[in-house]
């Protein structure tokens, strides 16, 4: 009987999991092919990480509230980009411009959130295409201002540094050297070799607790026990010698692969904020919110309210996850960098296996981790398969953005399987009254 729920457990979890497992595999079939060395992957992986997560994390609170992917993150990215040309004017440099980046950013991401969940109130069940088109409409805005009103008449901005040639017009290209490029990535930094074996070994021990507090309760241990060997597998992997040397020899020299620990630190902070917040009071209004919109209003909750509060909250946090993302890169592209900020963040979330009205934090690390593993691999895969780059490219898009087609059809066909489920129960369900007391007795 032990044997039946242990594989019961594990079949549900293979289940649940299926989208993660499925892009799983084409990322290690695309590896193999591609010849990719394992200590490469993973160095790319830290880094589109330390980039990356804060954004994907944004997403969480919006679909928790019932609004699913919000898509309106780029407006967030926008203010988060006007906020570093400000510093960049203001010549300021190092934590002094980071801080300064953060707190310019809070109060416009702040207003556009506000702005941006008005709207979505007056598009209830359609919040996902019209936070997609507002992100358009945002945009031409934002253009107007930083290509014909900075630098006028009405926003009378003088620096040739940060100017077109013209006078009028923001440059399409701003480097952060001198104001918040790699800021938070230097405050603390370790080797990336350590940082990934106490994250494995972390992994062991939380799921060994796991299983054991499982076997206690009379629970399936299998999941736990499967989570813990793929943690004791990461351990194996870095430690193995091959991939071993190549992060204890990153680039020219033979320094240590170095991984940005404070910016991992904000990201974890993020990852307890989105637990907790969603514990307290505010949060669980919005998950009834989220679950019915009748029951919250029957409960006295502001639904409106609500729904605007975690677009706020996620516009917010995806304006400070676009000033992470910039710190690494080192570069604004000031019309371009926030153009796909929406989409390849909810490509993320929807790869670890999250829909459009359930989304965790694991799932969103788990997405980041295997969408950019494909976008690492698949190129390279593409060009040894057709000996040309430019297919390569092409075969990365074809791959990454199929299987996500693919993964919302999977998400669509177990939601119409659940509600056909639902229906053959209710169907069975004996009438009420003196008939469905006669029904019941007979049977």
């Amino acid at each position: 009987m032990q044997k039946g729920k242990e594989r019961a457990a594990f079949m549900d979890f293979i289940f649940r999991n299926k989208v993660a497992i499925l892009f799983s595999i084409v990322s290690l079939l695309c590896l193999y092919v591609s010849g990719i060395q394992v200590s490469f992957l993973i160095k790319e992986l830290l880094t589109r990480l330390a980039r990356n997560s804060f954004l994907v994390l944004a997403l969480i609170i919006p679909v928790i509230a019932g609004m699913g992917m919000n898509f309106s993150i780029v407006i967030g990215a926008m203010s988060a980009q006007a906020a570093i040309i400000m510093v960049t004017y203001f010549k300021l440099s190092g934590i002094v411009a980071l801080i300064a980046t953060f707190v310019l950013a809070l109060p416009l991401s702040v207003f556009f959130g506000w702005l941006t969940g008005k709207v979505l109130n007056r598009a209830v069940g359609q919040e996902m295409i019209t936070g997609m088109m507002l992100g358009y409409f945002a945009n031409g805005i934002y253009q107007m201002i930083f290509l014909v009103l900075v630098g006028s008449a009405i926003i009378p901005i003088v620096d040739p540094d940060l100017l077109l040639s013209t006078g009028v017009g923001v440059r399409n290209s701003i480097d952060l050297t001198n104001t918040i490029k790699y800021t938070m990535d230097n405050i603390i930094q370790v080797p990336a070799v350590w940082f990934l074996v106490a994250l494995g070994a972390f992994g062991i021990f939380w799921f060994v607790r796991k299983a054991l507090m499982a076997k206690k309760k009379g629970e399936a241990m299998s999941v736990h026990i499967f989570m813990a060997a793929m943690s004791a597998a990461l351990v194996a992997v870095v430690l193995m010698p091959g991939v071993y040397y190549g992060l204890m020899t990153s680039g020219a020299g033979k320094t240590p692969l170095q991984v940005p620990l404070f910016t991992f630190f904000m990201i974890f902070l993020l990852f307890l904020f989105n637990g907790f917040f969603l514990k307290t009071r505010l949060g669980q209004n919005l998950r009834t919110v989220g679950n019915s919109r009748q029951v919250a209003n029957s409960a006295g909750i502001n639904v409106d309210k609500m729904r605007i509060t975690a677009i706020v909250i996620s516009t917010v946090l995806a304006a400070w996850g676009q000033i992470i993302y910039l710190q690494n890169v080192g570069t604004l592209q000031t019309m371009t960098s926030h153009e796909s900020v929406g989409l390849y963040a909810v490509a993320a979330i929807v790869v670890g296996g999250a829909s459009v009205k359930k989304a965790t934090n694991a799932q969103a690390i788990i997405g980041v981790v295997l969408f950019h593993t494909l976008f690492i691999v698949s190129p390279q895969a593409g060009q040894a398969l057709f000996n040309n780059a430019q297919l390569g490219e092409f075969f990365r898009v074809f791959l990454s953005y199929g299987v996500i087609a693919l993964a919302l059809a999977l998400h669509a066909w177990e939601r119409i399987k659940k509600g056909k489920g639902e229906e053959g129960a209710e169907a069975q369900l004996p009438p009420a009254g003196e008939d469905g007391a006669k029904a019941a007795s007979e049977s």
